[in-house]
């Protein structure tokens, strides 16, 4: 995935203003660290968005985003 993609799946599914505050603030449970901070290090936009579904509930059928 590509950062991009991991920008539109954020900001479909937690809004501008909430999804910043998440990618600077929230320590992701299983990858121990902020989601700007792991995509910074390297770390798969994807596996980021998918640890992000995880630690906020995204249902299985938003896990893609939006049909555009």
């Amino acid at each position: 995935m590509r950062r991009t993609e991991f920008d539109r799946l954020t900001l479909g599914e937690f809004g501008e203003s909430f999804r910043a505050f998440i990618a600077d603030t929230h320590v992701l449970s299983s990858l121990g660290d902020t989601p700007a901070a792991l995509i910074e290090q390297g770390c798969d936009p994807r596996d980021v968005w998918l640890a992000l579904c995880d630690d906020f509930d995204v249902p299985e059928e938003r896990r893609f985003g939006e049909d555009i």
